[in-house]
C-alpha cells in the first residue's frame, strides 16, 4: 500500500510540474514578445561602426531605440534610422538594444567585433536581423530552427520531458496495482 501512495504522490507532483513549467518559461522572455517587428543590421559591428535600425508594425508615429552603446535614436513613421557605435565599446561584448513602441518593448543583442578599420564588418550584414513578426512572435531568436533558447531547453522540450516522466510514473502505478491484486 505504501508503494501506491508513493507512486500517487509522485504522479501528483509531476502533474503540478506540468502545470507550472509553461508559466515559468513564459515569464523568462516576455520582454521579447512584441506586436511589432524590429531589427538591427549588422548584428556584429566594430567600435565606431554604424548600424541600421528598423521597425515596422508600430501604429504610433515614432519608435524609440535605446542602448548603452549608442545615443538614443527615434525612428519616425516607419523609416529606418542609423546609430554610430561608441568608439570605446568593448570587443566581444554583447549590448542590449531596446525598441519602444508606445510602452511596448522588444530587445535584441548587438555584438561588438574587433575591426582595425573602425567601420562596419561588412560580412555580417543581415545575418543577425532579429525581426519580431506582427502579433506576438518572439523577437531575438533570429534563425534558430529548434525554437530553444541558447541558454537551455525550450518550452516544448521541457513539457515533452515532463509528460514522459508523468507517463512512466502512471505506468508504474498501474503495474503496482496489478501486482498487488495478484494479476501480475
Amino acid at each position: 500500500m505504501r508503494v501506491i501512495r508513493a507512486a500517487s504522490a509522485a504522479l501528483l507532483g509531476a502533474v503540478a510540474l506540468v502545470t507550472v513549467a509553461p508559466l515559468a518559461t513564459a515569464d523568462e522572455g516576455d520582454h521579447d514578445i512584441t506586436s511589432f517587428g524590429f531589427s538591427v543590421t549588422p548584428a556584429t559591428i566594430a567600435p565606431g561602426g554604424t548600424v541600421t535600425l528598423t521597425s515596422d508594425g508600430c501604429e504610433v508615429p515614432s519608435v524609440t531605440v535605446t542602448s548603452t552603446v549608442f545615443e538614443t535614436v527615434t525612428l519616425n513613421e516607419g523609416r529606418p534610422g542609423t546609430a554610430t557605435v561608441d568608439l570605446d565599446a568593448k570587443a566581444g561584448t554583447q549590448y542590449e538594444i531596446t525598441f519602444d513602441c508606445k510602452g511596448e518593448r522588444g530587445t535584441t543583442k548587438l555584438t561588438i567585433a574587433q575591426d582595425d578599420t573602425g567601420g562596419n564588418t561588412g560580412h555580417e550584414t543581415g545575418t543577425g536581423t532579429h525581426t519580431g513578426a506582427h502579433k506576438g512572435v518572439k523577437a531575438g531568436y533570429g534563425t534558430a530552427a529548434s525554437g530553444a533558447d541558447a541558454d537551455g531547453l525550450g518550452a516544448t522540450e521541457l513539457v515533452t520531458g515532463v509528460l514522459l516522466i508523468a507517463g512512466a510514473l502512471g505506468a508504474a502505478v498501474v503495474l503496482t496495482r496489478r501486482h498487488a491484486d495478484g494479476r501480475a
